[in-house]
C-alpha cells in the first residue's frame, strides 16, 4: 500500500494517523513546486492524499478513510459522525483557501465578501465543534476525532485563526498529542 501526499496537509495527516501501526509506503510530495508532475500522474483532481492499494487507487481522504475502515472491518460511521467530518472539512477547505491566498500575496484580512465568508465559515464551524467537544462527543480516538485533531493543529500551525473563543479545541488537541503517530506526523517537523 502506498500513500501519496505531503507532510503539511491535514488531509494527508489524518490518513497517516488512521494508518498508525500499519505498514505502508509514504511518498512525500512538494505539490506546489518540484513534484507537481508526480501529482498530475497520480490524481487527475490534483489533490492529496492518494492511496494506491494494489490495483485500487483512491483520490480523497474521506473515500480513503472509508476504504481503510471497511478493509479493517471497522464499524461504519454514524450520520452524526459524517456531519462532524463535513463540518471539519468545510473549515479545513476555507483554511486552505486563506493559506493559498496569503501565499499568493493577497491580503486575507481585507474586508471583502469572499474572505469574510471564509473566516465566518471557519469560526462558525469551530464554535459548533468546540460545543461538541465540551459535550464529550470527541472522547474516543476515532476517525472523526483524528480529523478534528488534524484540522485544529493545522489551523494553529498556519496561524489562520484566533482560538480565544474556542479554547476547548486547543485543550482537545493538547490532550490527544500523545496518540499514536501524532508526534511523528507533526507538520512542524517537516
Amino acid at each position: 500500500m502506498k500513500l501519496i501526499g505531503s507532510t503539511s496537509s491535514p488531509y494527508v495527516r489524518r490518513i497517516r494517523l488512521l494508518l498508525a501501526n500499519q505498514s505502508y509506503e509514504f511518498v512525500n510530495l512538494d505539490i506546489y513546486d518540484a513534484d507537481r508532475d508526480v501529482l498530475r500522474r497520480n490524481n487527475p483532481a490534483l489533490k492529496i492524499p492518494v492511496l494506491q492499494d494494489g490495483d485500487q487507487e483512491l483520490f480523497d481522504s474521506r473515500v480513503i478513510a472509508q476504504y481503510l475502515m471497511t478493509q479493517a472491518g471497522a464499524e461504519p460511521l454514524s450520520w452524526d459522525q459524517h456531519n462532524q467530518i463535513t463540518l471539519i472539512d468545510g473549515a479545513n477547505d476555507s483554511g486552505v483557501i486563506l493559506l493559498l491566498s496569503k501565499r499568493s500575496g493577497i491580503d486575507i484580512d481585507q474586508d471583502r465578501m469572499f474572505y469574510n465568508l471564509q473566516r465566518e465559515r471557519i469560526m462558525m464551524t469551530l464554535r459548533t465543534l468546540a460545543a461538541q467537544v465540551d459535550e464529550g462527543l470527541f472522547q474516543a480516538w476515532n476517525y472523526p476525532a483524528i480529523c478534528l485533531y488534524t484540522m485544529v493543529d493545522w489551523l494553529d500551525f498556519r496561524d489562520l485563526v484566533d482560538f480565544s473563543s474556542v479554547e476547548s479545541l486547543l485543550t482537545f488537541r493538547n490532550a490527544n498529542a500523545g496518540q499514536p503517530m501524532v508526534a511523528e506526523t507533526d507538520p512542524r517537523q517537516g
